[in-house]
């Protein structure tokens, strides 16, 4: 047997959700700030996100990949340090049998 929901039911558990998370808390915070504005601003959803806490004007798929590609530089770097340990531990083998 299923277990039937209500709009009202899930719209219910949803805002508790979202209360719980606190995104109604911050969501109060910003609209409220918004309010006080003595000088309302041109585009609201910037003010928003920039009080929200996002950066402005940044090309997020371009860090993304900046991110990629720098992860990648990480692991090959790491993969040269690994073999330079192992060359200079041969070379401190060989010296040593001398």
């Amino acid at each position: 047997m299923t277990s039937y929901q209500t709009p009202d039911s899930k719209k219910e558990e949803y805002r508790k959700y979202l209360e719980k998370s606190g995104v109604i808390d911050a969501l109060t915070k910003v609209l409220v700030g918004l309010y006080e504005e003595p000088d309302r601003p041109v585009n609201a959803v910037d003010y928003i996100k920039r009080y929200m806490g996002a950066p402005a004007n940044v090309d997020v798929e371009a860090l993304k990949n900046d991110n990629q590609e720098l992860k990648a530089e990480v692991m090959d770097l790491k993969k040269t340090v690994e073999e330079l340990k192992a060359t200079v531990g041969e070379t401190k083998g060989e010296v040593q049998r001398r």
